[in-house]
Order: structure tokens, then sequence, then C-alpha cells
């Protein structure tokens, strides 16, 4: 499996970035997907996900922000981040799940590179 991120960047706060994460490898749909981000000194977070039956879900710091949805044609996943604040500055991580029909999972999940974001005040 191998997951391709890109879309970080520096921007203010109250702005707006996209993420992107292409996956290759097997049949992206029965997967679960999501982001995770990780701040130095802390542990990996889980930000939001969605499912291989296309329920999503957010960390309670990111509702209404943030949001999380794929294009199972390209086999892509994004994340478009709104209204960013600074305290959502992170490493963003794309990650898939290693079995099908699955959550998430931080010991077990396919991880991408990470994407720096980083949001001034």
């Amino acid at each position: 499996v191998q997951l391709q991120a890109c879309g970080g960047g520096l921007v203010q706060a109250g702005g707006s970035l996209r993420l992107s994460c292409a996956a290759s490898g097997r049949t992206f749909s029965q997967y679960a997907t999501g982001w995770y981000r990780q701040v130095p000194g802390k542990q990996r977070e889980l930000v939001a996900q969605i499912t291989s039956g296309s329920s999503t879900n957010y960390d309670d710091s990111v509702k209404g922000r943030l949001t999380i949805y794929r294009d199972t044609a390209k086999s892509t996943v994004y994340l478009q981040m709104n209204s960013l604040k600074p305290e959502d500055t992170a490493v963003y991580y794309c990650a898939a799940a290693r079995f099908p029909g699955a959550p998430l999972n931080l010991n077990t999940d396919y991880w991408g590179q990470g994407t720096q974001v980083t949001v001034s005040s």
C-alpha cells in the first residue's frame, strides 16, 4: 500500500488548506482512510476518518472546521481545512486501515509521509 500526501503549507489564522492523499496498491473503497496529526513531544492523534461505508468522524477539536471526503475513482482522500487556528499547527499524516471494513488504528495503520501545516496567528 502506497500513500502519497500533499497540500500542507503556511497559512494565517482563519485561512484554509486542502490536504490530499492518493492511495495505490489495493481496492481503495474497502478500507477506512483518514488523517492524523502530530506535534513534537505528543502522540499522534486521529483528526478525521472516513470508513469503508463512507461514514465520517472527527476529533471534537476540528468538528465544523475540517471536512474529510474521498474520490473513489481517483483513490484519493481529502481533508478540507477551514477556519484554521494556530493550534492546528502540526505534521499531518495520511493513514489507511490495514484490514478491510475496520476503522483506523494507530498501531496497525499504513502511513503516508507527513505534510507540515503551519497556522500563524
